[in-house]
């Protein structure tokens, strides 16, 4: 448990209390001491958050809506607090993994609980910079962690805008069923982005500044709200354009290979149109049938090597001249 305990020194102000996984009597003493605190609560059981709720006093649907995860981004105002459903992304995850980051966070003027099933290392971080860089508000605090969230949208975009360009130089060089295969992993991975990020955008395009409202808190930072929503529409645009990007490249690929299989059809329809009347003549005629019995296959090895040999030594050479032209 990490608790900062220095003051403020603008304001004289005891700054927020930073716990981890703290227990319900943990919980208690800060609130009986008026002490406003963040608590993180990283894969909780439904019996601890049972406990909490009792408590700090939550309503049972906002209990019930904690212990469900897979929801959409969601506000609901209830008494004396909010409760928000937003997402974040794992940017150590790769491609077509599980990506997103459900966040639940319970916001009063008393006190901010964040609750997620996986760690989280954006939310580790800013837990472990917070007792030497305390916020100056608790508004503050609330918009600090929705940022927190939120940017962990822009180094995922900046490497798949880096994929992006990869996969074009990929199909133009040499287009193959590996490179198709990473297409549909990013564009899952935007489709995800954008199930979350659209309805998140407008939730707080929305319903930011009821959060300011809340009694208890400082309302001095109401305006870094207009930041947290440029930020998500920000990431809503590069989502859509990324879109577009793998989807040109998907037409890209599609051409090329059609392209590549027209040249081969091409050359193969020239070795058949050389061999097609050699291959005439001789079944129509059999002009070589007395020459070949009488005098080049006469004895079992001379049929063997001409004419066994031949016909294998041909499809040998074939086969490499293909795999040479990468046909095959």
């Amino acid at each position: 448990m990490n608790t900062a305990s220095a003051s403020s020194v603008d304001s004289g102000i005891a700054p927020a209390a930073c716990l981890h996984n703290a227990s319900p009597k943990v919980v208690a003493d800060h609130l009986a001491r008026g002490q406003f605190f963040w608590l993180d609560l990283e894969g909780p059981t439904e019996e601890g958050l049972e406990h909490l709720a009792a408590h700090i006093g939550l309503h049972p649907l906002t209990v019930d809506d904690a212990k469900t995860f897979d929801q959409r981004p969601k506000f609901d105002e209830y008494e004396g607090y909010v409760f928000l459903v937003v997402y974040g992304v794992d940017q150590a995850t790769s491609s077509g993994g599980p990506l997103l980051r459900e966040l639940h966070m319970i916001i009063s003027g008393d006190f901010i609980v964040t609750i997620h099933r996986r760690p989280f290392a954006p939310l580790r971080d800013l837990r472990e910079r917070y007792p030497a860089h305390p916020a100056r508000s608790e508004l503050f605090l609330v918009w600090k962690i929705l940022d927190t969230v939120t940017e962990t949208f822009f180094p995922v975009l900046n490497r798949i805008d880096d994929d992006i360009d990869e996969i074009e130089q990929d199909v133009v060089r040499e287009p193959n069923e590996a490179i198709l295969q990473r297409i549909f992993s990013i564009k899952r991975d935007l489709v995800n982005m954008r199930r979350v990020i659209s309805p998140e955008r407008d939730m707080f395009a929305r319903n930011a500044e009821r959060i300011s409202d809340l009694r208890g808190l400082q309302s001095d930072d109401r305006l870094y709200f207009r930041d947290l929503y440029d930020s998500l529409n920000r990431v809503s645009e590069l989502v859509d354009s990324y879109r577009d990007l793998l989807s040109g490249a998907t037409d890209m690929y599609l051409s090329t290979v059609a392209n590549r299989q027209g040249e081969v059809n091409k050359t193969l329809t020239m070795i058949a149109t050389v061999f097609l009347p050699l291959t005439f003549l001789t079944g129509f005629f059999g002009q070589n049938f007395s020459f070949l019995t009488n005098r080049l296959l006469d004895t079992e090895w001379s049929f063997i090597v001409f004419g066994v040999g031949l016909l294998l030594v041909s499809i040998i050479v074939f086969l490499i001249y293909f795999r040479r032209k990468r046909w095959m």
